[in-house]
């Protein structure tokens, strides 16, 4: 009876993504709006040779530099033309590009009737060694997890076109973005959780644990981000977000827990599919295990596991803030200034949440396996 109930219930969470827009309708901003049209074109390039490289020195340790590169084009129509183009170092190391012979690289480019007027560099190209790194992982999980880690990239890629093609496009609309991540966050794990572990209790077992966990982080995300007051705009992208062309109105604390809910997803996921494949397998070698005895050996695991994983979610959120943890250090910064700051207090409740949502995971894993998990013993035994 589960397995024909299952794909139906799931089928349904996915229509309800999709048909999200009878759910959270936008606020349309008023007004006349015109997108403005780009001018330029991004192009590939590489650097075929530095023709020349200057520095000029205006005093005060301000040193300019002027490099003169000659650059092949790789990509347009404009494939195989050479262009020699000026860059500009400035002395700041974060945004200054020193071009070397056999660089691969993006050039903004201004186009009037068909041809190049004007061109400079946007950044080094990076693509392809990204795409090497995902093939690389790719293979690992085919190699490894033979036809699981088929179906494991398979869902990864769906993950991924949900959230850039889904999810981001429906919020920068101006939909809800809490709803629309909890919809999102139901249908991934759904669609993870039975491609990986297929239509059976042990996968019923791993997702009711994920969103009870994942409901937890957020709801404390909530909670707590709403009595500390965050505004949702600690970091410099949220505040752009204000100045975008399109004139939504975002709801910036809403993007704020939008974003606790996503984090913590991930890691709620391994843990719960942990504690029900665990289960599951001592279902299969001892079939009389009792429920209770399943509960015990659930909450031993998860016990297990805790630790690390909480400790996964703490350092994941520490090493995105490790510069600006430096800087606090560096100015010997009170510690009472340093948690009451926005920015910190964001990242604290953030990986806090997460980590509780975690924590809740495992009795809530632990007690729906015991529940349905022997179930299955008595079924075969009458039939």
């Amino acid at each position: 009876m589960i397995k024909k109930a299952l794909p139906v219930c799931w089928f349904v969470i996915i229509l309800l993504t999709f048909s999200s827009i009878a759910i959270a309708a936008p606020e349309v901003p008023s007004g006349d709006y015109v997108e403005e049209v780009q001018p330029g074109v991004s192009l590939r390039g590489r650097v075929m040779a530095i023709i020349s490289e200057t520095e000029e020195d205006f005093g005060y340790g301000m040193v300019m530099r002027t490099q003169v590169a000659r650059v092949r084009l790789a990509s347009g129509a404009w494939r195989g033309q050479v262009l020699e183009i000026e860059n500009v170092l400035g002395g700041n190391p974060a945004y200054d590009i020193h071009l070397a012979p056999g660089d691969d690289v993006l050039l903004y480019t201004i186009i009037e009737n068909d041809q190049i007027v004007e061109a400079h560099v946007e950044s080094l190209a990076r693509d392809r060694e990204l795409l090497y790194l995902v093939l690389l992982f790719v293979i690992l999980l085919i190699v490894v997890g033979g036809w699981k880690g088929v179906k494991a990239s398979l869902t990864l890629a769906f993950t991924v076109l949900v959230v850039f093609k889904v999810l981001l496009p429906l919020v920068l609309q101006g939909y809800h973005p809490i709803l629309l991540t909890i919809l999102v966050a139901a249908v991934t794990t759904a669609v993870t959780l039975l491609a990986v572990g297929g239509v059976n209790r042990k996968t019923v077992t791993a997702i009711t644990g994920t969103l009870g966990g994942v409901v937890v982080a957020g709801l404390l995300g909530v909670l707590f981000g709403s009595m500390g007051k965050l505004t949702g705009l600690s970091g410099e992208e949220a505040q752009m977000l204000m100045f975008i062309p399109q004139g939504i109105e975002f709801d910036f604390r809403g993007l704020l827990f939008a974003g606790m809910i996503i984090g913590a997803l991930g890691a709620v996921m391994d843990v719960a599919m942990s504690i029900a494949s665990a289960l599951e397998e001592i279902k299969q070698a001892n079939p009389t295990t009792s429920g209770r005895s399943l509960w015990r050996a659930g909450m031993n695991v998860g016990r297990d596991i805790m630790g690390t994983m909480s400790n996964t979610l703490i350092l994941a959120y520490t090493g995105g803030s490790l510069p600006l943890l430096l800087l606090f250090l560096a100015y010997d910064t009170p510690l009472v200034k340093i948690v009451n700051l926005d920015l910190i207090a964001t990242e604290i409740i953030r990986a806090v949440a997460g980590s509780t949502g975690l924590v809740a995971a495992i009795p809530i894993t632990a007690l729906v396996g015991a529940g349905i998990l022997p179930s299955q013993r008595h079924a075969k035994v009458r039939n």
